[in-house]
């Protein structure tokens, strides 16, 4: 009789050869665990193997659906519940026990996920936390489509929300959210994210979408009104505590900021552009 998890671990990678060890040491409760790779140049293929997952590639042709889509329309997956990973979230064993009690006695469809921050090497109390909507049953909806045409060499749903039937719950044990690549990778990777937000913002303002979540809607308002930076840095900063997590919630909280400047400059120019 089988005893591991009845769920499907999805996890979408590139080049992941720093992180995916940690990921996947922690998934070997579970029944089933499926990488999907953006065609990796470093050992990413060869540890999947090693850890005797099933190894899927993907190949973006710049246009819907993107990886985490794909995978849910083009790959046969063994469990009713699905759980979306990226390659620098850890599970805890006090997750692993909250998620086994929880889908075994629910009539939820999905479930919000909390996470720890580490950041610069130390680990965040306090400041906006991350919340995702990560797990959720299979043929009870799938991301968010937006439709574009290489924005950016994006090829995964990283802003897109999952669109998903029915009600939500929320497990309060955290995941682990630790990247081993550094500043200079977080940077790159924030600056290809704000290039893609402002083209989003863009096309969702021309076609008046209303497919947002009560934060996205806090967001989007802001952006109109030029405020985002200011207020994101104040609103983490101090309303949620940052400051008690030393130099490195400083520096995360400034960053952020710097992020939703760079979204606001960006929609100015492609405004701009038109």
């Amino acid at each position: 009789m089988d005893s591991k998890i009845p769920v499907t671990v999805i996890i979408s990678v590139k080049n992941e050869e720093l992180n995916l060890p940690d990921c996947l040491d922690k998934l070997t409760s579970f029944s089933e665990v499926i990488v999907v790779d953006s065609m990796s140049t470093d050992k990413t293929p060869e540890i999947v193997r090693s850890h005797n997952h099933q190894l899927v590639n993907f190949e973006w042709n710049g246009k819907f659906p993107k990886k985490r889509n794909w995978t849910l329309r083009n790959v046969a997956l063994k469990n009713d519940w699905l759980l979306f990973l990226d390659a620098d979230e850890m599970l805890t064993l006090s997750f692993i026990d909250e998620l086994k009690t929880t889908i075994a006695n629910t009539t939820h469809n999905s479930f919000w996920l909390n996470y720890n921050n580490f950041f610069m090497g130390h680990e965040l109390k306090y400041g906006d936390k991350m919340k995702k909507l990560a797990l959720f049953k299979k043929g009870c909806g799938e991301y968010e489509k937006i439709e574009e045409d290489s924005w950016s060499h994006l090829d995964m749903e990283i802003h897109e929300h999952p669109i998903i039937e029915g009600s939500s719950g929320h497990i309060k044990s955290p995941i682990i959210h630790n990247d081993y690549k550094g500043l200079e990778h977080y940077i790159a990777k924030h600056n290809a994210y704000s290039s893609w937000e402002a083209k989003r913002f863009m096309s969702l303002e021309a076609n008046n979408l209303e497919s947002f979540t009560k934060r996205q809607k806090v967001k989007y308002n802001l952006i109109n009104t030029g405020l985002l930076p200011f207020v994101y840095f104040f609103y983490s900063y101090f309303i949620k505590l940052g400051i008690f997590d030393g130099k490195s919630g400083y520096y995360l909280a400034k960053y952020k900021a710097n992020y939703f400047l760079q979204i606001q400059t960006k929609i100015k120019e492609l405004k701009s552009n038109q």
